[in-house]
């Protein structure tokens, strides 16, 4: 039992990261109905990016702003030069994610062409340590907490009181409708890929920083753990993105700590279908019903 408090204090730091993350993959569903199962490998792309970075000088935190901007701009183009064709070709939801598998398989071993199978850690101090009650933080840790908090912040304050929120929401609900009220649907997606790219790319550079290494398929590794709080808050509700989240980072570190590191994922993963048995549709279930992709 003396480890629960620690492990309690990693499954807060995972769930932070956890959370950019999910936030970003079901933000991306929500608008354009994409289960876009190469999220985890542009989060390895936006970790190399801080890698060569912070490898020639600049600081973790200027890295982790060019890493945001990289996975935006990588996200939008993703999605605006190969799956809108395929969307307007007529490709349907299970059409769309062998598409997707694809371009992560493209991404993946293009990375491993270009670095290798080879293990790399960011150039940065993680700081000084702090104790908040009897957990122990690093101050890139504690950054990365309040990283996910702003972020999860304004993306509740975008959705619910402005005008682009409104016609995301819109637009995810009935495209054609939207459409027909004068929504600028095309615009309203691209910046949603730009808003979650930019959240992929943040929990890349993140997911980097908390771990010891990282090789061209953390992402893709990490990524279980994404769809799995996507799937336990609800496909498509950024909210239940972050209620997910936090479920699934307690319960797995808080596993690996009291029973065994091996055990971590099937802890995590036995939460999620025991709460699927009785909720089917997540925790917030209502894009999750309507697009038919409810457990």
């Amino acid at each position: 039992m003396s480890l629960l408090v620690p492990s309690l204090g990693f499954g807060i730091v995972t769930a932070s990261i956890l959370a950019v993350a999910a936030v970003g993959f079901t933000l991306q569903f929500g608008v354009t109905n994409i289960l876009n199962l190469a999220y985890g490998d542009v989060m390895t792309a936006s970790a190399f990016v801080a890698y060569v970075t912070t490898k020639h000088g600049s600081g973790i935190w200027l890295a982790v702003a060019g890493c945001a901007a990289f996975g935006a701009l990588f996200s939008m183009l993703l999605n605006r030069v190969i799956y809108t064709p395929f969307v307007r070709h007529g490709t349907k939801l299970f059409g769309m994610i062998i598409v997707t598998i694809a371009v992560s398989l493209i991404l993946q071993n293009s990375l491993q062409a270009i670095w290798g199978s080879s293990f790399f850690s960011l150039s940065f101090s993680p700081g000084r340590s702090y104790h908040v009650s009897t957990m122990v933080f690093t101050a890139s840790q504690l950054g990365i907490m309040a990283i996910a908090v702003v972020a999860m912040i304004a993306i509740w304050a975008m959705l619910r009181f402005t005008k682009l929120g409104k016609a995301m929401r819109a637009t995810a609900s009935d495209p054609a409708l939207a459409r027909s009220c004068g929504i600028a649907t095309d615009r309203v997606v691209d910046v949603a890929w730009l808003i979650s790219g930019a959240l992929c790319g943040i929990a890349g550079v993140a997911l980097a920083m908390n771990v010891t290494s990282f090789t061209s398929t953390t992402g893709g590794q990490f990524l279980i753990a994404i769809v799995a709080a996507a799937v336990l808050g609800g496909v498509g509700q950024p909210y239940g993105a972050m209620l997910g989240a936090l479920t699934i980072g307690l319960t797995s570190e808080v596993a690996a700590g009291l029973i065994a590191p091996a055990y971590k994922e099937v802890v995590a993963f036995a939460v999620l279908v025991i709460v699927l048995l009785f909720r089917p549709q997540g925790i917030l279930s209502e894009v999750a019903s309507q697009k038919e992709v409810a457990a």
